[in-house]
This record gives C-alpha cells, structure tokens and sequence, in this order.
C-alpha cells in the first residue's frame, strides 16, 4: 500500500496577495486549488491515505475535510522539520509518497515514482531547461546542481551553480521512500546533530535537498526517476500568469497536462 504525505504548511510570500488570508496551497492553478489536484491525481493512482502538513492557516485546510498534522512553527522553519510534524503518519505501513504542496504532476509521473523499487526514489525533470527558461530571465538563477551515476542514482543535489554540466536534471519535489526503509529513515533524521549547520541552515531550517544529500553521503541508494517535463511548480504570481497564458494559447500541455 503506497501512503502520502502533502507538506502544506507554509503562507508562500511569493504569492501574496493570494496567499494573504490562505495556505499557499489553497491557491487556484485554472480554477482548481494545487491541494485539490494533487489528492484527485494521488487518488486517480490508488493512493487515498493523505496526511496534509498543515500550519499556516491550518483550519482552512481541516475545514476542507483533510486528515492534517500541524507544523506550529511554519513560519520559523523549513520542509524537513514539517515533514517530522507528521511523524505518527510516517511509522504507518507500506511505501510514503512526500510531496511539496506547491506542485501538480501528471499521473504517468506520479505512477513511475509509485513503481520504482529503490529504497529512496526522487523524480528528476530532465526536460528542466526549457521549463526554466520559460520562468527565468537567466535559468542558472534559480536551478540548482543534479549530477547522477551511471546507474542512475543521484550523487549530488541541490548546490548553487554556474554550470549547466552540474545540472543533469532538476529536483521537482516528489520523493517515495519504501516501506522497508522507513524506520532507518526516520532512525537517520533523529541522529542527526541538532547544533551544526546544513548548508548554512540551522537543523530546523535544513532543506529537503539538504536532508537526501546527507542520505546519499551515507551511502543511501536515492535513484532519480527522470522525466521530460509533466509537472509544474507554483512558486510566484508570475508562475500562475504565466501558466494561464500558456493554457489561453494551448501551450501548456507541452509542460503539464492538467486533469
């Protein structure tokens, strides 16, 4: 049985207005919250048993009839500390999905994550570029390094570069960790040193890309499940303009493919 984990806890500064009185995953991507299509796209996958993380605003998404844990410290921390709040969530049984609250993905992709079999898996968009160039006067800006083995494990993530070799693919946001490896997983964050830094993030402040490298370097199996394209980000006003442009134009299909 494959479980999911939607991490929904923070405002999104990036989007205020919207966000000014609403979870930035309550925000409408063409008339459809990005919480509501990510549970209609996990559900159309046969994965119904979805813990949301919830902090900011937190009742707005309890109101909607989500099963939630509480980050109470959302606006004080980052990804991997909201994904602990749901610790009771994550001892359950079979394989965990973790997913951002702040993307939408196509059920193909969602499915090949489902279907790897390595004890921590990640979907990797190798069409990165071009989805990039559409969102960034200079895509180097905001991508971050991703560079695989060839057996396509990740051998290092999410380091600031000025190197397009150093991008093999990008991060998206959607990881599985099997049912198997779970309690190592959970065994590996309580050991960690609570006083050091994390590429220059306090433990609390860590960032998820962050927590897998520190997976990898103890030589943890994270296998990249590439794609070319099929999922979007929603991070800033501009993103949501741009998407129902591409969408008025029919364009966006060569993104994403919205249900």
């Amino acid at each position: 049985m494959t479980r999911a984990i939607i991490l929904a806890a923070g405002q999104g500064s990036r989007l205020q207005p919207l966000t000014n009185n609403k979870p930035k995953a309550l925000v409408d991507l063409l008339g459809t919250s990005l919480l509501d299509r990510q549970v209609n796209i996990l559900n159309s996958a046969n994965v119904t048993n979805i813990e949301v993380v919830a902090g900011y605003h937190a009742k707005k998404i309890q109101k909607l009839g989500y099963s939630c844990s509480i980050n109470p410290q959302y606006a004080s921390c980052n990804m991997v500390t909201s994904l602990f709040c749901a610790l009771p969530f994550i001892k359950k049984a079979g394989d965990l999905i973790i997913s951002y609250g702040d993307i939408v993905y196509q059920k193909n992709n969602l499915q090949k994550v489902i279907n790897s079999d390595a004890p921590i898996s990640v979907m990797v968009d190798k069409g990165w570029r071009k989805y990039w160039e559409l969102r960034f006067i200079d895509p180097l800006s905001d991508a971050e390094s991703l560079i695989l083995n060839h057996d396509n494990t990740i051998a290092q993530l999410g380091k600031k570069t000025e190197n397009y070799a150093d991008i093999q693919g990008q991060y998206t946001g959607l990881i599985k960790v099997r049912s198997d490896k779970i309690s190592e997983f959970i065994s590996f964050y309580h050991k960690l040193d609570k006083t050091r830094t994390y590429d220059g993030q306090d433990f609390n402040n860590m960032y998820m890309t962050s927590f897998l490298q520190l997976l990898i370097d103890a030589k943890w199996h994270v296998k990249a499940v590439c794609v070319d394209h099929g999922w979007l980000e929603v991070d800033s006003v501009d993103d949501l303009e741009l998407y129902e442009n591409l969408a008025m134009k029919n364009e966006l299909d060569s993104f994403c493919k919205l249900s």
